[in-house]
């Protein structure tokens, strides 16, 4: 743990702290040995985290952030606030838009140093998605709120355990032929962990990156149907690919049940790209890492034989042309 950060022994008020995101801000705050509150409707979702820090640089907090008496107690004593909040459902106006605002107007009103807010690149108040629209204007209340408060729009996030590649990974090992929907739709995918670092970084110095927009994305542009056919090959499978028309598309979404929101489809159409307007990684001197540098191995779970399937197929493969020798050890009682 290092102690030389301006956040350490400093108490860090992370709003929606126990989600996925807020794993990994969690440690890059707790590495800098600040202390960390995680206020959230289900703190206890966030009790894994205990172990990474020392006696008393962990608490938790019960909040409801469109509940002023809640938020201001959460900030009780706090030097600094990340809000993490975000959702697909629900009244995404009120939670997204409006309660932002009031955590950054309590922020100011109780002396906090520094405030990070984080949004999403599509943010957009005219935006047909209540989703672009909620996040649009959460960052314009917390401006007004908190005007030195920095934003920071990440494109899609990917980590181990996230909800995006491991739902087209579980659909790809399981379905010999897949739609893709939106396939031309170029992404940004950027990883959880050096999200995390850019929000501690801003933290860190609000005389530097206060007032400011980053727009973070990763360091390659993929198109969905590239990012669908990565995924195939890192399991090693060979699969079939259709790209949907954008009205079948939007029909689908459209659906009950589906793993795809009517929001979530309109705002993948246009991609989710850095704009070249606003601060990015670079400004942070950041270097985002690519998702091929971890897809081959996070989709081992996914393999055909488990974790030892790809070695085998490809030494079957082998010894069918007459090349190398037969596998042994623990691969080798695999059969067909």
């Amino acid at each position: 743990m290092t102690t030389s950060s301006p956040l350490a022994d400093k108490l860090v008020t992370v709003f929606g702290g126990s989600g996925y995101l807020g794993n990994y801000v969690a440690q890059s705050l707790l590495e800098r040995g600040a202390r960390l509150r995680i206020a959230s409707r289900h703190p206890e979702r966030g009790f894994s985290l205990q172990p990474l820090a020392d006696l008393g640089q962990l608490q938790f907090a019960r909040c409801d952030i469109t509940n002023a008496a809640s938020v201001a107690a959460a900030l009780q004593g706090a030097d600094y606030v990340v809000n993490l909040v975000g959702a697909f459902s629900g009244d995404l106006e009120k939670l997204m838009g409006e309660s932002p605002g009031t955590i950054a107007r309590l922020a100011k009103e109780g002396g906090i140093k520094a405030v990070v807010h984080v949004s999403a690149i599509g943010a957009d108040a005219s935006s047909s998605a209540a989703y672009a629209r909620g996040k649009a204007q959460g960052e314009t209340n917390v401006l007004e709120g908190f005007p030195d408060a920095t934003i920071v729009r990440p494109s899609i996030v990917f980590g181990k355990d996230d909800n995006f590649l491991n739902m087209f990974g579980s659909m790809i090992s399981m379905m010999p032929i897949l739609p893709v929907f939106g396939p031309d739709a170029k992404l940004q995918l950027v990883f959880a962990d050096d999200v995390a670092e850019a929000i501690a970084t801003a933290l860190e110095d609000p005389a530097e990156h206060g007032s400011h927009i980053y727009e973070l994305g990763g360091p390659e542009q993929l198109s969905m149907m590239e990012i669908n056919q990565r995924i195939a090959e890192a399991q090693g499978r060979d699969r079939r690919f259709i790209a949907m028309p954008d009205g079948l598309s939007s029909v689908f979404a459209s659906l009950p049940g589906t793993p795809m929101s009517k929001d979530q489809w309109t705002l993948l159409k246009p991609g989710s790209t850095v704009s070249g307007e606003h601060r990015t990684f670079a400004d942070l001197g950041i270097e985002p890492r690519p998702l091929g540098l971890f897809l081959n191995k996070w989709m081992t779970r996914y393999h055909k034989f488990g974790r030892f399937g790809r070695s085998n197929e490809r030494n079957r493969e082998r010894i069918a042309r007459g090349v190398g020798t037969p596998p042994t050890g623990v691969g080798s009682a695999i059969k067909d």
